[in-house]
């Protein structure tokens, strides 16, 4: 399956099903503390190569980043190993903040 790019409202529309799946957030350590949707988990894009064997290729993967760029380079290492899940949040946690919830700040 090819990465998905998925709206912040399906997003949010999962969130309250409560289906099951990993919200990644590949963004900085500072931008994470400023700003984040509750219930994902963080690795820095950085990262991602050395943190992979923490994620799971059989489960759907949500990455998010600030507007949607790291997110989809995530989605795009992933995919060269194995990963066949992944939905990248278009617009990222800013289009997050302006649409569903105007409590986590903008920066």
């Amino acid at each position: 399956m090819p990465i998905t790019q998925c709206t912040v409202q399906y997003l949010q529309e999962r969130l309250q099903k409560g289906d099951t799946f990993l919200l990644l957030d590949v963004r900085e350590p500072n931008e994470y503390a400023f700003a984040h949707i509750d219930g994902s988990i963080h690795i820095p894009l950085n990262q991602i190569p050395e943190r992979m064997p923490e994620l799971n290729s059989e489960q759907d993967i949500v990455v998010v980043c600030h507007h949607g760029m790291r997110s989809q380079q995530a989605c795009l290492f992933l995919e060269q190993y194995g990963f066949n899940q992944l939905y990248n949040l278009k617009g990222g946690i800013d289009a997050w903040s302006v649409s569903c919830d105007p409590t986590v700040p903008r920066y």
